[in-house]
């Protein structure tokens, strides 16, 4: 049958012989693309008449939504935390190296730094979307300054700070700006931070607790003034305990206010995070609001080994890269899925989850083959 063009010039894709992951199952069904969206078929048949223009044999790959990666500190020789006037040279370097790990859009992240830093980073760092050239940029996150000395980790304790008088007005003196930021992680029991997790959730900002010495109930309180994330769960944060489980406590949480999700971001390098506690955080919360982020680990890497150190699904591995950090930062009806008219940010993979190829907006930005491999 020949395509109709009523609708629209563009090409129509039919991705077959694969099994795309949609409504949390892996099904054999075919992938519809046009115009850099996920098309319904149905749609296509009956309202315009149309078929493919291109047939594309996908040879029985699992075809998943992009990953979405939150905090990524650099890599490849970049470290985003660093102040050059060549910076957008550097997030362009790791936009494009991170695209054979299956990343298709990230936040760049900042570990605590001076004033001077965030001064001159911020607004050399633009949301875009991804294509050929890099994976999307969704926005920075900001891992500190406002975090815990006890739990400072690798954040230097000189430039660490607290919330003063002003609490909200300090953040944005310390920031200079917060156009593009899309995260920060604090520490909850500084004094004032109720008050500045308002008013970051207020102008769509996520807020996330990490770095920190919280106890249960100051971990509870900043999740009611609208705190949604824990920034490396278990890592730099107290250890659980039975009389007071501090953080952690959150994932069997009675209080937290009714529809909302916390969402906790899990180092699932094999180093960071013994897999016994990926299983505890995983049984704890089977259905999932975890999110895998990696150190030195790529996340096609954290992906593999969380699904062999916690022994879940495969659908749940991939959505811990994909769809839970899309509804973390409230993108999902267009980031995350294989939902009709959403982007077509996906992956083809082999069934030990190797990235095969990575496809933005439809088109195919990375293929394994390209490699002579």
């Amino acid at each position: 049958m020949p395509s109709n063009k009523s609708v629209s010039d563009a090409p129509i894709v039919q991705f077959t012989n694969c099994r795309i992951l949609r409504s949390h199952q892996l099904q054999r069904e075919d992938l519809w693309v046009r115009e850099g969206k996920i098309l319904n078929p149905e749609k296509l048949f009956f309202d315009e008449k149309g078929s493919a223009d291109i047939q594309l044999d996908c040879k029985d790959s699992i075809i998943t939504p992009g990953f979405i990666d939150v905090q990524i500190n650099g890599g490849f020789g970049v470290d985003f935390s660093l102040a050059t006037d060549d910076f957008k040279s550097g997030i362009d370097l790791v936009s494009q190296k991170i695209l054979s790990h299956g990343v298709t859009s990230f936040c760049p992240t900042l570990v605590t730094s001076p004033p001077s830093v965030y001064h001159q980073v911020l607004p050399q760092i633009s949301i875009r979307n991804g294509g050929v050239l890099g994976a999307g940029i969704l926005g920075a996150h900001l891992e500190g300054p406002f975090i815990s000395k006890e739990k400072k980790g690798a954040h230097p304790e000189h430039c660490l700070r607290t919330f003063e008088a002003g609490a909200f007005q300090d953040l944005l003196a310390t920031y200079g700006s917060l156009d593009c930021v899309r995260i920060v992680t604090l520490a909850p029991e500084m004094k004032r931070s109720s008050e500045v997790i308002r008013e970051l959730t207020k102008r769509g900002i996520c807020v996330s607790l990490g770095h920190s010495v919280a106890n249960l109930s100051q971990a509870e309180e900043a999740v009611q003034h609208g705190a949604t994330f824990i920034t490396h769960l278990f890592n730099a944060m107290l250890p659980f305990h039975h009389r007071d489980p501090g953080i952690v406590g959150l994932l069997t949480s009675d209080k937290i206010p009714a529809g909302r999700r916390v969402f906790y971001g899990m180092i699932s390098d094999g180093i960071h995070t013994n897999p016994a506690a990926l299983r505890i955080a995983h049984r704890a919360h089977p259905k999932g609001t975890k999110t895998l982020s990696g150190s030195v680990a790529t996340m096609d890497t954290c992906v593999r080994h969380f699904q062999e150190a916690t022994g879940c699904s495969v659908e749940t591995a991939l959505e811990a890269a994909s769809l839970h950090p899309a509804q973390l930062l409230g993108i999902e009806h267009k980031k995350g899925t294989l939902n009709y008219d959403s982007d077509a940010d996906f992956l083809m993979l082999n069934d030990g989850l190797y990235v095969q190829a990575t496809y933005i907006a439809g088109e195919e930005v990375w293929r394994q083959d390209a490699l002579g491999m």
